[in-house]
């Protein structure tokens, strides 16, 4: 062999284990980000079809008999593994996110479920909050997305945080600024005012850390401070902060359970479920003591599980409870379709 084909054969051979490593790299990173995106799907999911058979149920009623497992019918007589809303416009989002980001598209993907049945769990439509159904509304009218949501304090149900964590995929090595302008656009779609985007923007900035790998009780309290300082920044009415003061000031996991609230109102929702995540060590527990909480069942299990998911992996869900869930196959191949586009930007 000449010194030439020597040479030659040094560079393909060097070639070939770079390449060969970077396609590894490539290859593990894209199976991590599908597992992380189904960890929050299915997570948003299992927590909201353990809620729905007793949505409404006080927290007094649910404990004479608590919730243990993934059950059916109840409030709205339909079989186990069925999600409501929470879920339906959190796969409508995740849809809009398949495409090229655009706040027409999510608002689209949400009159479609609505008027449609489009990403429901069996072919129609069962619950949706009157301030959503508003919005959806006036999106089909013709009004523009952002424009959508009402901006009256009246209305802060927690009808946008409960679907707005796969938006956590697009925005998550984004400058603050970006990730919170464009978390703000989403939750106006349905939820305007100040104190809905607030509690969408916590929730996704605890989301983003937990993928980082962060101790939640670290997230917790780094939050108190980078929350705090990034939203006096920009000169946001300072009461408005203080609502969040059990958050952003306090221990809330020191908090007994009869300090929880678990009403459809935003900022109840959120602090109850960042309550369930600091007090629990697993999905399992997580979840159940979400819904166990009464009230709005659904919904606190819903962003109590996508938190969990994202916490404990996978594999962390019960797979009894998986084997159950509606639609299991189209959401999993919406994880999957999410992490390709995801992956190309």
């Amino acid at each position: 062999m000449t010194n030439r084909q020597k040479l030659l054969f040094m560079v393909k051979e060097l070639h070939k284990r770079c390449f060969g490593k970077t396609l590894q790299y490539l290859e593990k990173q894209s199976i991590n980000k599908i597992t992380q995106i189904k960890s929050a799907l299915f997570g948003v999911a299992v927590g909201d079809a353990l809620g729905v058979p007793v949505e409404f149920n006080s927290r007094q009623t649910i404990a004479q008999n608590p919730v243990t497992d993934m059950i059916g019918y109840g409030t709205y007589h339909l079989p186990a593994g069925t999600w409501s809303d929470d879920s339906s416009l959190a796969f409508c989002l995740a849809e809009a996110l398949t495409q090229k980001f655009d706040v027409n598209t999510i608002g689209h993907n949400f009159v479609k479920w609505y008027q449609e049945n489009f990403w429901t769990p069996r072919g129609s439509v069962f619950d949706i909050g009157i301030t959503t159904r508003q919005a959806i509304s006036r999106l089909a009218q013709g009004e523009r997305p952002d424009l959508a949501g009402s901006f009256d304090e009246s209305s802060n149900g927690n009808g946008s945080l409960m679907r707005i964590l796969p938006l956590l995929f697009y925005i998550q090595d984004k400058p603050i600024n970006e990730r919170y302008e464009i978390t703000k656009k989403v939750s106006s779609i349905t939820h305007g005012h100040i104190r809905s985007v607030i509690a969408c923007f916590y929730y996704l900035e605890f989301a983003k850390q937990i993928l980082l790998g962060k101790n939640k009780f670290e997230i917790y309290t780094d939050l108190q401070t980078e929350i705090t300082k990034y939203l006096t920044s920009l000169s946001i009415n300072p009461i408005e902060i203080a609502i969040f003061n059990r958050l952003l000031k306090n221990d809330i996991h020191e908090l007994h359970e009869d300090k929880i609230q678990c009403s459809g109102y935003v900022l109840h929702t959120l602090e109850a479920s960042i309550w369930c995540l600091l007090t629990t060590d697993s999905f399992e527990e997580a979840v159940l003591q979400a819904v166990n909480l009464g009230g709005d069942t659904d919904t606190t299990g819903a962003v109590t599980g996508g938190l969990a998911g994202l916490l404990y992996g996978f594999n962390s869900i019960p797979k009894k409870w998986l084997q159950k869930i509606a639609r299991y196959d189209d959401i999993d191949n919406l994880a999957e379709r999410v992490a390709d586009k995801i992956a190309c930007l």
